[in-house]
């Protein structure tokens, strides 16, 4: 394997965060909290949230939990819920986006921190959002759009939080973890969505966890005193009194609201999980976060459906036909599997946009390998992939994104990993055209054999087309 430093004469990366590194790898696993923590950011982007708003949350709702009589199975739960909360985030962008005519990204946070009891207030933010950045005719259309899309705002927030609690079942996590995020958005008064529960028949931790993520919304927004505005005023319709009770005692806890805005949150919250149940995870369960985070990758838009696991499996063969060890194999499955994690930072708009892109859009795309880098690192178990799953773009010569590596700069694995990509791009449909078949993704692929692309991972990709031997 080339060494991971090599990098380091090309233009550094300049990562949206600062990494954490904790949660050293044993023989029990490595720590299963810092590597969801760390993904959280990935949430955050594509939520449209500042960096660190799961980790705050999941903060804010522990401290929640320490004046409660919760059990330790409760607080596990718990805690896993919050870090888990916005897994289902990438499955109604396109959707979002599409009706609303305008970036997810943008459009996500805004609403997010709009009282829907409010109709008025809430048809004045629509208005306000909708189409934003476009024409007078634009912005009303998709006004009208929304306003006459029956159960719009239900719909969207069903399939988000079915999502999420089905990752939350698929990682192993207690039902109390999955039913905490499916009923996220369920409010007190009998408002909320997506099924309309009240007061007590919303499970606590759905509780704990919505008034937690508003906190830090307004929070990151205005400051301690907006986020108590808004647990005062909406508590009793929005928030179970209780804990809205529990969060308006903290209002002279100036100390605290500074250390959950701190630049290390993310290192505060690996110190919050319940000591007595720490989940540790083994390379099985690391390979299940990799494929349930491939999931929400390819969410994001319905052009992408199952890219990232295909990719990965066209990966892990090229590199087994080329007589790569298992121990590399594994690797290079995992990075295949996180390669786009980049793009839950790229605009639905843009990533399903049915033709050409703008110099501004194509930079944006661009800057998705970045985001992989930087998410990536920050995760102790996946750092020694991160730079091969952010260079999947580079090209031999030179030609490639985001940082012009060329030749001996690019390592076996990330070339065969550019190869995989651009074989299921080629081959997948896309707003624009049909997929390709094999041998005419191929005949394309051998245009750039040696020039751009690995010679010898197109030779594996030929080969293993002819005898059918794909398995992904």
């Amino acid at each position: 394997m080339t060494d991971p430093t090599a990098h380091r004469t090309a233009r550094r990366p300049t990562p949206l965060y600062t990494r954490v590194v904790s949660g050293a790898s044993s023989a029990a696993g490595v720590s299963l909290s810092e590597v969801l923590g760390a993904l959280s950011y990935a949430l955050d982007l594509t939520e449209g949230q500042p960096p660190g708003h799961t980790v705050r949350s999941c903060l804010i709702g522990m401290r929640i939990a320490d004046s409660l009589d919760l059990s330790p199975a409760d607080r596990s739960a718990l805690y896993y819920a919050l870090l888990l909360k916005d897994a289902g985030c990438s499955s109604n962008a396109a959707r979002m986006a599409a009706v609303f005519g305008a970036d997810d990204r943008f459009i996500k946070p805004r609403m997010k921190v709009v009282d829907w009891h409010d109709r008025l207030r809430l048809a004045v933010n629509t208005a306000r959002n909708a189409g934003a950045g476009r024409s007078i005719f634009a912005r009303v259309r998709h006004f009208v759009a929304v306003a006459r899309t029956k159960n719009l705002t239900r719909d969207l927030i069903a399939v988000r939080c079915d999502r999420g609690a089905g990752i939350a079942r698929r990682l192993g996590f207690p039902e109390a973890t999955a039913s905490a995020i499916q009923s996220l958005d369920e409010h007190w008064c009998g408002l909320g969505y997506a099924e309309g529960l009240a007061g007590d028949s919303i499970p606590l931790l759905a509780r704990i966890c919505n008034i937690a993520q508003t906190v830090d919304a307004f929070l990151a927004s205005g400051g301690p005193d907006a986020a108590l505005r808004v647990v005062r005023r909406r508590r009793g319709t929005w928030f179970d009194p209780q804990l809205a009770a529990i969060v308006l005692s903290w209002r002279k806890d100036s100390t605290w609201w500074r250390t959950i805005r701190r630049d290390d949150a993310a290192a505060l919250v690996l110190t919050a999980e319940p000591a007595d149940h720490v989940e540790r995870a083994d390379d099985a369960r690391l390979d299940e976060v990799a494929l349930a985070f491939a999931d929400i990758i390819d969410a994001k838009s319905p052009y992408t459906y199952r890219h990232s696991a295909r990719v990965a499996g066209y990966a892990r063969a090229i590199a087994g036909a080329l007589g790569i060890d298992e121990t590399e194999q594994r690797r290079i499955y995992r990075a295949g599997l996180l390669h786009d994690v980049g793009k839950l930072g790229v605009s639905s708009r843009i990533l399903d946009k049915n033709g050409s892109l703008t110099p501004e859009e194509w930079a944006e795309v661009r800057r998705h390998p970045d985001n992989t880098f930087a998410i990536l690192s920050r995760v102790t178990a996946f750092a020694s992939f991160a730079w091969t799953a952010a260079i999947h773009h580079e090209k031999l010569d030179g030609s490639g994104y985001s940082w012009g590596l060329e030749g001996s700069r690019i390592d076996q694995s990330a070339r065969l990993l550019a190869v995989a990509d651009i074989y299921d791009a080629l081959t997948s449909d896309r707003p624009y055209r049909p997929g390709l078949s094999p041998a005419d993704a191929v005949r394309i692929l051998e245009k750039d054999a040696g020039t751009k692309l690995c010679a010898r991972s197109i030779d594996a990709v030929r080969e293993l087309t002819r005898a059918g031997e794909w398995r992904v």
